[in-house]
C-alpha cells in the first residue's frame, strides 16, 4: 500500500498511489524502461524472496477476486493492507485464497494521525486502539506482522519524548500480539526518528521482545546513509521488506532507477540470510503499471 513528493508522511504517500497510478502518461513511460535501469547487475543466485503489494496499489475497477488475480497473473505473490480499514475482510480473505494470494502483512493506518509519541494520553490512546484492530484484522487474514511508525520529532516533541512515549505504548501492546501470533515491524519513514541504524537497533532491542522487529524500507533510508549498512545492522531484526527507488537528485523515483546501489543491497541481505516478503511501495495502476513494477523488483532483487 506511493508519493513521489514524501514531503509530509508516508500515508500522504499511500494516499497519492492511487491519483497517480490513473494517470496515463505514466502507463506509457512504465511500460518501457530506461537504458539506466536496464544495465542494473544480477546476482548470481536468486534470493529466497516473496513479491507483494499494497491493496491502495491496484487500480482496476471490479470485484476483489479480479484485482487479486491480475496482481497474480503479474508477478506478484503477496498482498499488504491498511488497517483497520473500510473493507469486506471475508471477500479480501476468498479472494485471496482463489487466486492463490498469501495476505502477508498489514499496516496500522492510524500512526501518523494518532501518533503513539504524541504528549496527549488521549491521542496515544486512540493510537493503541487502532494497533490493537490491525493485529486482530492481520490475525483474521493469516498475516505475520503489523508495520508500525512509532511516532515522529516535531518542534514540540523530541526524539527523546518520541523513543520513551512510543517504547511505553508499544510495551502495552506486546501481549496483544503475542497472543495473535503477529509481530509488530518498527518502520522508518521520514519523521525524524530512528536516522541511524545503530538507533534502530537499540530501539527494537530495547523492547526485548520477539514480537517486535523491524520493517526495513530500502529506499527510505538512502536520504541517510546506504541501505546495505542498515542491512548489516539490523541482520535478523528485519522482519519485512518494503521497495521503491530514491535519488538524491531525483528524489522518489521508479524501482531500480535510484541510489539503493541494489547489488549491495542484495549482498547484505545474503549475507543476514533474509528470506521473506519483499512489498514494493510506489505509485500504482492498472495492468502495464503493475507489470512493471514487477518486473523491476525481479530486477533489483535478483528474483
Amino acid at each position: 500500500m506511493t508519493r513521489m513528493s514524501h514531503l509530509s508522511s508516508r500515508r500522504d504517500f499511500l494516499r497519492s498511489t492511487t491519483a497517480l497510478g490513473l494517470a496515463a502518461a505514466a502507463a506509457a513511460a512504465a511500460v518501457s524502461a530506461p537504458a539506466a535501469f536496464a544495465q542494473t547487475p544480477s546476482t548470481s543466485s536468486k534470493l529466497p524472496i516473496r513479491k507483494a503489494l499494497n491493496l491502495a496499489m491496484i487500480d482496476i475497477k471490479g470485484p476483489m477476486k479480479e484485482k487479486l488475480a491480475l496482481i497474480k497473473s503479474v508477478g506478484f505473490e503477496g498482498l499488504e493492507i491498511n488497517a483497520p480499514g473500510d473493507f469486506d475482510r471475508e471477500e479480501i480473505i476468498a479472494a485471496a485464497k482463489d487466486a492463490g494470494i498469501t495476505v502477508h502483512g498489514v499496516v496500522d493506518s492510524v500512526h501518523w494521525k494518532d501518533c503513539l509519541s504524541d504528549p496527549s494520553a488521549e491521542v496515544r490512546a486512540r493510537g493503541i486502539e487502532g494497533l490493537k484492530k490491525a493485529l486482530d484484522d492481520a490475525k483474521a487474514f493469516g498475516a505475520s506482522t503489523v508495520l508500525l511508525v512509532p511516532g515522529r520529532v516535531t518542534k514540540e516533541i523530541s526524539f527523546d519524548d518520541v523513543w520513551s512515549r512510543s517504547q511505553a505504548e508499544i510495551r502495552k501492546v506486546i501481549p496483544d500480539a503475542e497472543k495473535a501470533g503477529v509481530k509488530i515491524a518498527i518502520e522508518v519513514v521520514w519523521n525524524d526518528f530512528l536516522t541511524k541504524p545503530e538507533q534502530m537497533v537499540k530501539y527494537i532491542d530495547e523492547l526485548n521482545s520477539p514480537s517486535v522487529g523491524a520493517y526495513f524500507d530500502i529506499g527510505n533510508v538512502v536520504k541517510w546513509s546506504p541501505p546495505a549498512q542498515w542491512i548489516d545492522a539490523l541482520g535478523p531484526r528485519i522482519l519485512k521488506l518494503h521497495v521503491k527507488g530514491y535519488s538524491h537528485k531525483k528524489k522518489w523515483v521508479k524501482i531500480g532507477e535510484g541510489d539503493e546501489n541494489w547489488p549491495d543491497v542484495r549482498a547484505a541481505l545474503a549475507r543476514i540470510g533474509y528470506k521473506g516478503w519483499a512489498t514494493a511501495e510506489v505509485p500504482g495502476g492498472g495492468e502495464a503499471e503493475l507489470r512493471d513494477i514487477s518486473k523491476r523488483m525481479d530486477e533489483v532483487l535478483g528474483l
